[in-house]
């Protein structure tokens, strides 16, 4: 139950944030579309391209895209309800599907029986996978390449789920919120990763 209903929670943020991008780079309704179901999934394929599983399973999951397509149909019917706040919500949305895909993918490496490396692996591909493809489609950076903390709390997602820190479907919904809260807080508080530019002089 936990399993499905992070599936579903992080489906619809992602595709609303597929979405909602699409919009604001002015594609079509085909684009619109596009978009939001590679968002939503693309994470999913890149998983199970890592740990071994058929990319072909993602066809058995008709509610899942049921869901999906549901709700770029309201973002793409209903613009103004969701653009209007989409500046202070569209990180939450995105936290709350990195959250949520982070879990389900550890969870689905442990279920298989691959060790911690391939289980944090596992979280930090399906949470910023997707993520990743809708801003390379997009023609903007990945989110997940630059100074802000994104991807590392989709690790420590891993860790924690890989280690049995979390066995229990409370212990994940916790686990989700206290993931979701940390990537809130690196955005507002501007929490950077160590970096350094390199410029070669002429």
């Amino acid at each position: 139950m936990a399993w499905e209903l992070l599936s579903v929670i992080g489906i619809i943020a992602f595709a609303v944030s597929g979405a909602i991008v699409a919009m604001e780079e002015e594609y079509d309704i085909l684009g619109v579309y596009i978009l939001g179901i590679v968002t939503a999934f693309g994470g999913g394929a890149i998983r199970n391209l890592l740990i071994g599983v058929p990319v072909s399973a993602l066809w058995e999951q008709g509610a899942f895209f049921q869901i999906a397509l549901a709700s770029v149909t309201i973002v793409f019917l209903f613009p103004k309800l969701l653009l209007r706040h989409w500046s202070k919500w569209g990180n939450l949305s995105d936290a709350i599907g990195l959250s949520a895909f982070a879990i389900q993918g550890a969870l689905y490496a442990v279920k298989m029986g691959h060790p911690l490396s391939a289980v944090i692996a596992a979280a930090v591909l399906t949470g910023s996978g997707g993520g990743i493809i809708r801003d390379l489609l997009a023609g903007r950076k990945p989110l997940v390449l630059k100074a802000e903390i994104y991807a590392v709390w989709a690790a420590l997602g891993g860790l924690i789920v890989g280690l049995g820190w979390a066995g229990d479907a409370a212990g994940l919904y916790v686990l989700f919120l206290v993931l979701v809260a940390c990537r809130i807080c690196s955005y507002v508080f501007r929490w950077r990763l160590p970096n350094r530019s390199y410029h070669i002089d002429q």
